[in-house]
């Protein structure tokens, strides 16, 4: 079987010359369908500059990036939008939810921009709330909801139109202890349920909820492992806020 995501001699320099920046230096990475994978590294390691090339944000100065069986690597803007669009659910540390619209309408709104008729737009949204626990929240706005509930309507967003890959970016970095484990209980549940899962974090206890740990410095690849204390289940991501 063919990696879901594979990563071949990934080079992203800033400023080149004498002054440059490899913010990747040659990485190569292959990622599985179904994986849960956390790719931890500290600040200036290169993490967030691979995110960006995994979620089809950037492009890499030299190397390939093959998405799902496509070479993205050399794809326009638009192109890499629709593959963004199809392929990946993205959950970013800071919500991004529009203050003025409801849990509801911020799930549906992705999806307008993608053409799905209002019925089925409807059902989606439900049925991605439901899944997150936020069914009683419909048509409460960000500012009536605690910070791990935006961030579960955030989720919502994320999964509504089912993306084969959930990607996401420090999803607790603005949390509380209690609301960080709720997202990755349900991190975990889209695992167990056949999502491949890609996590950003900076956080070692982060990492150490996924089945395997990339650690990334100074552009490279550091480390590459299966975690021994990851345990295959299903997750209970629901909550009695």
């Amino acid at each position: 079987m063919n990696p879901l995501i594979e990563i071949r001699s990934m080079k992203k320099i800033y400023n080149p010359g004498e002054n440059e920046v490899r913010a990747l230096d040659g990485v190569d990475l292959f990622i599985n369908q179904n994986e849960f994978v956390a790719i931890i590294g500290q600040s200036g390691s290169g993490k967030s500059t691979l995110m960006n090339m995994l979620g089809c944000l950037d492009v890499p100065t030299e190397g390939t990036y093959i998405l799902n069986g496509q070479d993205v690597s050399a794809l326009t803007d638009d192109e890499q939008s629709d593959i963004r669009n199809k392929e990946i659910g993205f959950i970013f540390q800071g919500f991004n939810l529009i203050a003025t619209l409801t849990a509801q309408e911020n799930v549906e709104l992705p999806l307008i921009y993608r053409g799905v008729p209002a019925e089925r737009r409807e059902e989606l949204s439900l049925a991605a709330l439901e899944k997150v626990g936020l069914s009683h929240r419909l048509d409460h706005k960000p500012a009536e909801m605690s910070g791990g509930q935006q961030q579960r309507v955030a989720i919502a967003r994320a999964i509504a139109q089912a993306p084969p890959i959930i990607l996401a970016d420090e999803p607790t970095g603005n949390l509380d202890s209690a609301s960080s484990t709720e997202i990755l209980l349900i991190l975990r549940k889209l695992h167990a349920e056949g999502r491949t899962v890609v996590l950003i974090t900076h956080d070692n206890e982060i990492a150490n909820q996924a089945q395997r740990i990339i650690k990334i410095r100074d552009g490279k690849i550091e480390q590459d492992y299966m975690n021994p204390a990851f345990v295959e289940g299903e997750y209970d991501g629901e909550s009695e806020e």
